[in-house]
């Protein structure tokens, strides 16, 4: 069993978001930045489980500069055989999931695993473009995910309950909470990170955004507090202010 991970590198949420140059690029200066945490938790671990109950290989994907590799050891040391990266900051999701896609079309990978989106842009297109261009199938926000005979069985959530699906290998899955469970890097895999492979290749640079400019949401209003007797103010304020038809 060989499974591709692609993997982000994202802005801590508690970083302050700011705009340089215009408002055309983001304030990278005193930014914390980790490993995609829907990467780590949940495509990557369970990638992991199923290796380890039906042998194989984990190689973990990422599209980012010299400064990403302290991500990538970071995923080779919660258990990932070897891993890529691929030689560009990344653009958009296009051309993150063009290069991922180029890079997997001939190795014979028989699941790719991503995580259902990145926190910082929340697009969830990368699982579904790679697929695309793969020509394999897709199944996105995965809550739990089983391997047998060749087929994926995977179970998503949905109103009021589950959706279980079968689909043949290879194919693409995206990752939500509930596919697995958090592991703590420790010593020994953080000792073994350093000699394993990371191979770096270059990138294609077809894309087909661009930002023009960001802009931060309005800043929030003040809190109108209403005497709970006057419920006519209330409904007054819901009507016109909050337009609640």
């Amino acid at each position: 069993m060989k499974i591709l991970v692609p993997v982000s590198k994202v802005p801590d949420t508690t970083s302050k978001v700011a705009f340089t140059e215009g408002n055309t690029k983001f304030a990278t200066d005193n930014v914390t930045y980790i490993l995609n945490p829907t990467d780590e938790w949940y495509s990557l671990v369970r990638a992991l489980e199923i290796v380890e109950k039906e042998g194989g290989s984990v190689t973990v994907i990422h599209q980012g500069e010299a400064d990403s590799e302290q991500f990538i050891r970071k995923a080779l040391a919660i258990g990932a055989n070897d891993a890529v990266r691929i030689d560009a900051a990344a653009t958009d999701g296009y051309n993150v999931a063009l290069n991922i896609a180029e890079y997997a079309k001939d190795k014979g990978f028989d699941l790719v695993i991503t995580g259902k989106e990145t926190i910082d842009y929340n697009g969830f297109q990368i699982g579904g473009m790679i697929a695309e261009m793969l020509n394999v199938p897709y199944v996105s926000l995965a809550s739990s995910l089983e391997v047998a005979g060749g087929k994926a069985t995977v179970s998503r959530d949905i109103e009021g309950g589950k959706e279980i699906v079968e689909v043949s290998l290879p194919c693409v899955i995206s990752a939500q909470k509930g596919m697995a469970e958090q592991r703590i890097p420790n010593m020994k895999g953080i000792m073994s990170a350093r000699t394993k492979p990371l191979a770096v290749v270059p990138a294609l640079t077809e894309t087909l955004t661009s930002i023009k400019v960001y802009d931060l949401p309005a800043a929030k209003t003040a809190v109108k507090l209403i005497d709970p007797e006057n419920m006519d103010e209330l409904i007054n304020l819901l009507h016109v202010e909050a337009k609640v038809i």
